[in-house]
């Protein structure tokens, strides 16, 4: 296997030549390939270092096979990228905000073509997080078998590296600022494209629930014509080991900080609908494969991800609180639970 075999990757890398001197890229772990090969996960960071700015996470590739989830989180930091040489409202928003980009979290997945890790591991069932109900059968996390899909890993084990290299930016990067969060792109979920907050391991509303209500009453009011669907993840099922679960209970630790992950699931079967021979592609059940239908797609999600950079930003002109905060909370109970 050669590393022309994961494009993705090698776009990624070119970006990052481009934007050499604007951008700060680092390794945070290699994945070991089953012919020896090491296969890079990185992480890019721009703007402010100041822990005291707010900051904002996009993850992609955690799913080898949802290759589109990359590849939209790819497409964003390029148009950053070009917008950096000649966009001057970008430098001043970028004075007063920190953006971390990890692409390709599962490049050994993304290169064999599967869900899972290079060890037939499934990184969002793999985080210490026990779900407090029955879940879906295998769907909602398995330990029966690598073999099987939405494998957990063996019980009580260290997560698999790819999701330490999450958990070590996360709590590097995002835990010490008063403000973040974070959208981690997916595929595959039904025919509409959906935002989902915690929890996936129990019904219960989480704690910064006002401030995710907050949040989708300003993407409503300034995206008119979106096509989300924003909800717990809880309303469509529960899973053990949600990663995002798990680093927002980590969160709670500081009752000062505010950790916001979202995750974004794109509606797939939308795209087999309207093209039924993707059926008999294993990578045309979770991406579009005609080429316009990709570009529309990439172009679509984009103001999603401007969207929470500008949220971030103007974080203290939206945040709830006393007697708002009450009120956006039960406003959430009826809407969501």
């Amino acid at each position: 296997m050669t590393r022309t075999q994961l494009p993705e990757l090698s776009a990624l890398e070119r970006i990052l030549e481009l934007g050499a001197d604007k951008l700060d890229v680092r390794v945070v772990r290699h994945v070991a390939m089953p012919n020896c090969q090491q296969l890079p996960v990185y992480v890019i960071s721009l703007g402010n270092p100041d822990p005291g700015v707010p900051i904002v996470g996009y993850f992609g590739g955690v799913h080898g096979l949802e290759r589109i989830g990359a590849e939209v989180v790819i497409a964003y930091l390029q148009s950053l990228v070009m917008r950096l040489q000649w966009d001057s409202t970008l430098h001043q928003q970028l004075d007063s905000l920190r953006l971390v980009f990890m692409p390709i979290v599962n490049p050994g997945g993304m290169a064999l073509g599967t869900r899972a890790n290079p060890h037939g591991v499934d990184l969002m069932r793999n985080a210490p997080v026990q779900a407090q109900e029955p879940v879906p059968f295998l769907v909602g996390g398995q330990r029966y078998s690598a073999r099987l899909p939405w494998y957990r890993g063996v019980k009580n084990a260290p997560m698999e590296i790819e999701n330490q290299a999450i958990c070590e930016v996360v709590e590097r990067d995002f835990f010490p600022r008063a403000f973040s969060l974070c959208v981690d792109c997916h595929s595959g979920f039904g025919t509409r494209d959906r935002l989902w907050f915690p929890f996936a391991h129990k019904r219960e509303p989480m704690a910064h629930l006002a401030e995710l209500q907050a949040l989708k009453n300003i993407f409503v009011q300034s995206q008119s014509y979106h096509r989300y669907v924003v909800e717990p993840q809880s309303l469509q099922y529960l899973a053990h080991g949600d990663l995002w679960d798990h680093l927002y209970l980590q969160s709670l630790a500081s009752p000062k900080r505010i950790f916001l992950p979202l995750t974004l699931e794109m509606g797939s079967w939308l795209w087999v609908k309207k093209n039924p021979r993707q059926l008999f592609s294993r990578h045309g059940i979770f991406n579009p494969l005609i080429e316009h239908r990709q570009q529309r797609v990439l172009r679509q999600h984009q103001s999603l991800l401007d969207f929470l950079s500008r949220a971030a930003s103007g974080h203290r002109l939206w945040l709830p609180g006393g007697d708002q905060r009450a009120s956006l909370h039960a406003q959430a109970l009826l809407d969501w639970y």
